[in-house]
This record gives C-alpha cells, structure tokens and sequence, in this order.
C-alpha cells in the first residue's frame, strides 16, 4: 500500500447520461451544463497536488480533464465505461422491456462485458495508483468508476450498485489507519 487517496471524477453531463441512455463506446460531447460544471472541477481541484492523473479514453472523460486543467492527464484503457454491448444507447427501462430483471450489475449485456471483465480492469487501476506515493486523480465514468470503488473496499464489482454517482462530481477514496474507505463520495 504505497498510495495515499484516490481522487474520482465522473465526466461532466452528456445528452445521454442526462437521459439515462447506457453509454460505452459511443463518444456524446459534454452538454453546457456539462462543460461548466468540468470548469467548476478545475477550480475545486486546483492546488491539490496530484501524483498521476489518468483519463478514461472516451471524449466525455478527456474533455472534462482538459476543463478541469488536466490536459496532460494519461489515458488508461482501463478506466472506460463498462461495455454495454447491444444496450449501448438505451434506457435501462427500455432493456426491461425484454429482460424485466435486468442490471449491469447482475445480469450480463449481450455482447458487453462481464462484471470478472471489469473487476479486472478496476484491480489493475488501483494497483497502478497504490503502486504510485501521492494522490492519483482519475476522470472516468458512472459505472465504472462504482466498481471501481466496491473494488477498492474489498467488495465483488456488483456493490458499485450501492453507490449513485452524479456527473460531474469528486468523491475520495483513502484510508482510516490501513482499511480501505470512502473519504468523500459524490460532491
């Protein structure tokens, strides 16, 4: 354990997030709100020292590191959404039109990654920032970003359920003594 905090930022608002569209691959600029709020974070993030500072490679999260005054920050394949395979685009009510149990969070996306797929790659990220001395800032997305975080706790990727993450948001991660914790989720 070499890491110090893992600073969380979820991209700024898009269309779709907006309306609660899955979205993976598909690269939907910020919206307004979404721009301003990704400047909002540079002013909320200046000053802090960080370590590293990873992007995912999606334009959505690259977009919001560069307005946030993160134009540097290293894109890390690991940090992109989940794959939502053939739901890219559509609602979760509109998957459960066909599949009235559905969650990314238990049931597999035709298509898509598994939850083992994404559990994976949140591990290698924590092990690249625990690996670093200092804080880590990574720019990434909602779901993603939750597993990351049940990971980081110990717990299967299915938890990040239990964590809402909104656009444009800081949440921290840290430690009390030696156990892995939330510092600050979702401000």
């Amino acid at each position: 354990m070499t890491g110090d905090s893992l600073w969380l930022v979820r991209h700024g608002e898009t269309e779709w997030s907006r309306d609660g569209r899955h979205t993976s691959l598909t690269d939907v600029p910020l919206t307004e709100p979404g721009v301003a709020a990704a400047r909002e974070l540079g002013h909320r993030l200046a000053g802090h020292a960080f370590s590293l500072v990873l992007t995912s490679p999606r334009l959505r999260a690259r977009h919001t590191a560069e307005l946030a005054g993160f134009p540097n920050a290293v894109v890390d394949d690991d940090l992109a959404e989940w794959f939502y395979g053939t739901y890219e685009g559509i609602t979760t009510d509109e998957t459960r039109a066909f599949d009235p149990t559905w969650t990314v969070w238990t049931h597999p996306s035709p298509g898509g990654e598994t939850a083992a797929q994404v559990a994976g790659r949140a591990d290698r990220v924590i092990a690249r920032a625990c690996s670093i001395e200092g804080d880590v800032l990574l720019f990434g997305h909602g779901h993603a970003l939750r597993a990351l975080t049940a990971r980081w706790l110990g717990q299967d990727v299915a938890d990040g359920r239990l964590y809402h993450l909104d656009t444009g948001t800081i949440s921290v991660l840290g430690y009390e003594r030696d156990t892995p914790v939330i510092v600050h989720w979702n401000g």
